[in-house]
């Protein structure tokens, strides 16, 4: 009996501790979809509106507008990160599964890449987005690139970093630009780096 009763404040405790970061998480999407559809500068009544919360808790979890971008750029950047190995996993082959993370990656950019453009006038801390852009997706493209490549026995003819920075440079414009299919041409670019590794 004694083992029941403490169990059920155990309980209570983990669903407490784990709700806000549940609810963290579903700001930071509502933030995002706001902002790819009406812009960083969008009001935080349409963010509060979209998560079903009210203005209050936005600002008690993101006190200033350059925050609540970092939060919601940062969380972009991990839900990238974390799709890189569980396509590895999921997807018929590991070109495939490079190609569909290139995909996420190439929408990741065109979409959000007002985030990072929000923060110009803060050096310091469009700097410190940067850097920890590529430290956390470099791996992840690189561990896909080498399973593609070693899956036809070739040897990557450049590098992971190199990779992500065609990609990034094929993607500048994109998104004021309806004609403009940057996806088509980075799948171009990928088959090219694959196909030059195997020479």
């Amino acid at each position: 009996m004694a083992d029941a009763q403490g169990e059920a404040p155990r309980a209570a405790r983990s669903k407490q501790v784990g709700r806000p970061r549940r609810s963290e998480q579903e700001l930071l999407d509502a933030a995002a979809a706001v902002f790819v559809q009406s812009g960083v500068d969008a009001p935080v009544r349409e963010i509060a509106a979209r998560a079903g919360v009210g203005m209050g808790t936005i600002y008690r979890h993101f006190p200033t507008r350059p925050e609540l971008v970092v939060a919601v750029y940062r969380h972009q950047v991990e839900a990238c990160a974390d799709a890189g190995p569980r396509l590895l996993a999921e997807s018929p082959t590991s070109e495939a599964a490079l190609r569909a993370w290139v995909a996420l990656f190439v929408e990741f950019l065109v979409t959000k890449h007002g985030l990072a453009g929000a923060l110009h006038g803060d050096s310091a801390g469009s700097d410190a987005l940067h850097t920890y852009f590529v430290d956390r997706l470099v791996p992840v493209c690189g561990s896909l690139l080498d399973a593609a490549l070693e899956s036809v026995g070739a040897a990557s003819p450049v590098d992971a970093y190199n990779v992500l920075k065609g990609i990034g440079n094929l993607c500048i414009g994109a998104a004021a630009d309806a004609q403009y299919d940057a996806d088509v041409l980075v799948q171009l670019l990928i088959s090219g780096v694959l196909a030059r590794g195997v020479h």
